[in-house]
Formats: C-alpha cells, sequence, structure tokens
C-alpha cells in the first residue's frame, strides 16, 4: 500500500510512518521541519524513516499548494494521513496567525490536493481540545463540541467541518481523530512530560497547573498509532454505522472517532511515575490553570473499539519508563 503522510519528522508522524514502513509499505513524507522546536530532533527523527528503502520525504510547507500538488502526484497514494500541524495550546495564545496558516490553510489544501487526485481514504488529526467547555465525561464523539477555549481547538474543529463539506461534495471516504494527551520516545520538547524530565535532571523545578489538580486521558503513542492503522483499514461508508454512538454523516463518507483509553490517570500520578523511572523526586511549584487548558479529559472510546476491536492500553507505569529510557540515550548520545 502507498502511503503520504503529513508531519513525518514530527512525534506522531514519525511514529506512524516508522510502523508502516517496517510493515513494508511505501510512505512518502510531508514536513517543513519548522523552527517551532528545535529542528534537529526533527532532523533525527527524518534519518531514522531514511535508514528505510520505501521511504521519501518532500520538504514543504502545506501553504504552498502547487509544492504539496507535485508530491502527491509523485507519491501517487492510496491513503494519506494528515497530521500536520501547528501545535501547542498555550502558543495558539500569542500566536494565533500560526495556527490559521497551518491548520486551516494547510488542510484546505490537503483537501483540494484529494479532490484533484482522490484516494481510499482520507484521515486527519483532529483534538480533545476540540471538546472545549464542555464538562460531562467521558467525552463522546455525539457530543457537541462548540465552544472552544483556544484559537488551536478552534481552527482543528474548523477543519473537521471543512472535511465533512468535502465528503459530502466529492466523496473522498474521510475520517478525522481526535487525540489526548499523546505521550512517549521522540516527543516533543514543550510536552509537559520532556519538559518535567529535563528539568529534573538540572535540578530545577517542574511547574505544576492548575495545582496539580489535573487529570488527563494520557495516550501512549504506540497506542495512538496501532488506532490509526486500524482506521486506515476503516473507510466510512454512507448507511453503514457501527451503532448509535457512531459519527457517520447521514450525507458523507465521513466520521470523527476518538483515539483514548478511556482510563484517565491524575497528573500528579503521572509525575509520581516519572518521579520513580528517574529514581529522584522533583522539586515542584504549583500554579493556577492557565488560560485556555481545561482541568480534565476523558475519552470515550467506544466508537474506536467497534470500529477497530482496539483500544489503547499501555498504562502510564509502562509508558512513562519508556519515555525516560529513550531521553536517557538521547541525552547520553
Amino acid at each position: 500500500m502507498r502511503f503520504l503522510i503529513t508531519g513525518t519528522a514530527g512525534f506522531i508522524g514519525f511514529h506512524l510512518a516508522r510502523r508502516l514502513l517496517e510493515a513494508g509499505h511505501v510512505v512518502a513524507g510531508v514536513d517543513n521541519f519548522s523552527a517551532y522546536y528545535d529542528p534537529a530532533l526533527k532532523e533525527d527523527r527524518n534519518a531514522v524513516l531514511e535508514d528505510f528503502e520505501g521511504y521519501s520525504v518532500h520538504r514543504l510547507d502545506l501553504a504552498d499548494a502547487e509544492a504539496l500538488n507535485a508530491a502527491w502526484d509523485a507519491a501517487a497514494p492510496d491513503i494519506v494521513i494528515h497530521l500536520a500541524a501547528q501545535a501547542g495550546v498555550r502558543y495558539s495564545i500569542d500566536h494565533p496567525d500560526t495556527y490559521v496558516a497551518s491548520n486551516m490553510v494547510g488542510t484546505f489544501h490537503v483537501l483540494e490536493a484529494a479532490r484533484r487526485r482522490p484516494v481510499k481514504h482520507l484521515l486527519c488529526a483532529s483534538t480533545s481540545s476540540a471538546y472545549g467547555a464542555n464538562t460531562e465525561m467521558p467525552f463522546r464523539e455525539t457530543d457537541p463540541a462548540v465552544h472552544p477555549l483556544t484559537l488551536y481547538a478552534a481552527t482543528k474543529g474548523a477543519t473537521e467541518l471543512m472535511g465533512h463539506a468535502y465528503a459530502h461534495l466529492f466523496g473522498t471516504p474521510t475520517t478525522f481523530f481526535r487525540f489526548f494527551t499523546v505521550y512517549g520516545p521522540w516527543g516533543r520538547p514543550d510536552m509537559a512530560l520532556f519538559k518535567f524530565a529535563q528539568a529534573m535532571r538540572r535540578g530545577e523545578a517542574i511547574e505544576i497547573y492548575g495545582q496539580g489538580q489535573m487529570s488527563r486521558d494520557f495516550t501512549y503513542v504506540d497506542d495512538l498509532v496501532e488506532a490509526i492503522v486500524r482506521l486506515a483499514d476503516t473507510p466510512p461508508e454512507i448507511g453503514k454505522p457501527v451503532g448509535p454512538f457512531d459519527t457517520l454523516s447521514p450525507v458523507a463518507p465521513y466520521r470523527m472517532v476518538n483515539i483514548g483509553g478511556g482510563a484517565p490517570s491524575k497528573l500528579m500520578d503521572f509525575v509520581a511515575e516519572l518521579e520513580r523511572a528517574m529514581g529522584m523526586e522533583a522539586k515542584k511549584v504549583f500554579l493556577p490553570m492557565q488560560d485556555g487548558d481545561v482541568p480534565a479529559t476523558w475519552a470515550s472510546s467506544e466508537l474506536l473499539e467497534a470500529l477497530t476491536g482496539y483500544r489503547p492500553a499501555t498504562p502510564i507505569s509502562e509508558g512513562v519508563p519508556a519515555f525516560v529510557n529513550w531521553l536517557r540515550g538521547r541525552n547520553a548520545a
């Protein structure tokens, strides 16, 4: 099978591309290697992928529709998985323009490319942040998601709507999936686990927001990748819902699916696992909730399991040490 994946130099895109390459698939990667965080980490991820014969990379920005179309034609993909985006909830408060350009314009160009040269299945990343001010737990895909708390969440929610419109108008089977606090080896330096571990190594205090009272449906990256691979084999078909909880559109081959384990952990339990893995106690500074943050996330995984027979299940007691082992190796290199 031939895949095109946007964001292959990123955290999730790297893991997904490697998994597909190991399975013998052909993968064309698209990435702009932005400087949002240290591009050296992105180059190192890409170097791992370039060891596979079936991998090729196209260094381009999704804002450049002409370059994307050329890469699309060269890749001749059967399946496209669109992961590239400007990430970060808090960063969107001070840098809103990058979110509109990367998330909305970039996704528009992906949708247009799929319209011009159709694929068997288009899968696009969204976020649990789309649930915004919702307080009923667990978050179910059928819940309204109309009160975003950040521009990041608003842009991702908008891309979901754009995807539905294109699926309706042009018939491309399209699945959007909402991630829930993904973590693991090769993660982003701006993510809490990475920041906490590095601060602890330097003997610095870690900043814990929400006075440590938050909880998250932490999803280990390998579990996320497994779910995406399985969803890729499950394109939506009009008139074939899997249950009353399905988000399958009545007018388009389109659905939206949570990818989370449905087992939230307290933030302080997450920190405790990090302390155990690193063999040291963290110095802690407790701070109020930050703007745009939410006290808890909790995914319903009912639809994911009905579609794929799978739900993320790696506990933080396994996932956090795996990250620490990777980070130690990287720091020692």
